[in-house]
């Protein structure tokens, strides 16, 4: 069995990301460039321990809360977007054994977890009438295992895990979690994501034939709807975080680029200021970006603290609470990381456009990831929150 490191506490997580963040930026653009997968990335930060952090504190993890998380991933994903959304997946799945597995699954996987095990993602199917309308099926057999059937998209995680955990529907149509090895007959994983952001991400496709499921690796997640919930905020919280670091690396490229590269704009010259840096037109611009970017930030540490206070006292307000205050982070963030990846290049200027400086990744992360679930929607629900008092519905993704 592989080790890991063990991360005591909050503060140890955050410095550890940090630390990872620094060394996973170096090599971002040309990971992005190359389409290089991130394997021995991913065998640092589970190595770091960091993805053990959100085990419970009975089974030896940290127990970090909501606020940590989202730091963690804000920091990885202003380094590297597509790095940072890989693990996404594996927390959410980690969330699902702390609410709906037994006793004894949550021993054996966050033991797994605890020695650097990842987990992966085949959620998402392609073709149906819609994101909830899932054909995968587990089929019970006569001696009370079941088999797993079906196809599935977007599985980002999928290609780099030790267990695949893949959302099915029963023959009486409830929503399961079944835990599959990466190894498991039956399953195959195939890298054909070709999505113009997020490139590094290997999110593409999982075939489900006749794949064997002994019946203690299977968790009854419809069970988590039928009361209050943070399943949906915290999945989402995750996202937030990865755009709001989207919004705060591009700015930060900006920033170091016209610095040190960019040329000033001859009639800022005529007006006695020698560089970039001091045109006040472009200091305007900085100020203006550094607001959004800030705003995001905060909101989206309003938002985990929300959850983290909801986790610790669970009604159907404080849920709702919850999820409204992380749509609302939500969809800043996701403004604010398309709109920053965009104004780098007219801050930075033309230099920036070329294609061997890999400054559009930015641009390319922030609109592939943003797509993931409607922001429209996320309005609504705050909408109908706020003016008439009208809880968001327990579907998972709010």
């Amino acid at each position: 069995m592989s080790t890991a490191h063990v991360i005591a506490d909050d503060e140890e997580a955050l410095a550890v990301a940090a630390a990872l963040a620094a060394e996973f930026r170096e090599g971002a653009a040309e990971r992005d460039a190359r389409r290089r997968l991130p394997h021995a990335e991913l065998d640092r930060l589970s190595a770091s321990g960091l993805l053990a952090v959100s085990v419970p504190a009975e089974f030896g993890g940290a127990d970090v809360g909501a606020d940590t998380l989202a730091g963690i991933f804000r920091r990885l994903a202003a380094a590297d977007a597509s790095l940072a959304q890989i693990p996404q997946s594996h927390f959410v799945y980690v969330n699902v054994l702390r609410r709906q597995g037994t006793d004894e699954q949550r021993k054996f996987f966050f033991g797994e977890v605890l020695a650097g095990r990842r987990l992966g993602n085949a959620q998402s199917e392609a073709g149906t009438r819609h994101v909830q309308d899932l054909r995968t099926r587990l089929v019970p057999r006569p001696d009370g295992s079941y088999v797993l059937d079906g196809v599935k998209h977007y599985s980002t995680g999928a290609l780099f895990a030790d267990w695949i955990p893949v959302l099915a529907r029963a023959r009486d149509d409830t929503l399961h979690v079944a835990y599959v090895p990466r190894d498991a007959p039956g399953l195959t994983v195939i890298d054909d994501w070709d999505g113009m952001g997020q490139r590094t991400t290997a999110s593409g496709t999982v075939h489900l034939e006749s794949v064997p499921v002994p019946a203690d690796r299977i968790v009854p997640h419809h069970l988590t709807f039928r009361g209050p919930q943070l399943h949906g905020a915290i999945a989402q919280l995750l996202h937030a975080a990865i755009d709001t670091g989207i919004a705060a690396g591009a700015l930060a490229e900006a920033v170091e680029f016209v610095r040190a590269k960019s040329r000033p704009w001859f009639e800022s010259v005529e007006e006695g200021h020698a560089t970039a840096a001091e045109d006040p037109l472009l200091i305007q611009q900085f100020g203006e970006l550094a607001i959004r970017v800030r705003t995001a930030e905060a909101l989206l540490r309003e938002a985990a603290r929300t959850v983290d206070a909801a986790d610790a006292d669970l009604t159907d307000d404080s849920a709702a609470a919850a999820s409204v205050a992380v749509a609302t982070a939500k969809v800043a963030a996701a403004q604010a990381a398309v709109e920053l990846g965009s104004a780098l290049f007219e801050v930075a200027g033309t230099r920036s456009a070329l294609d061997s400086l890999g400054l559009h990744r930015h641009w390319r992360d922030a609109r592939t990831h943003t797509l993931h679930d409607p922001a429209r929607w996320k309005v609504q629900h705050i909408g109908r929150y706020v003016l008439n008092g009208t809880r968001p519905p327990r579907h998972g993704l709010l």
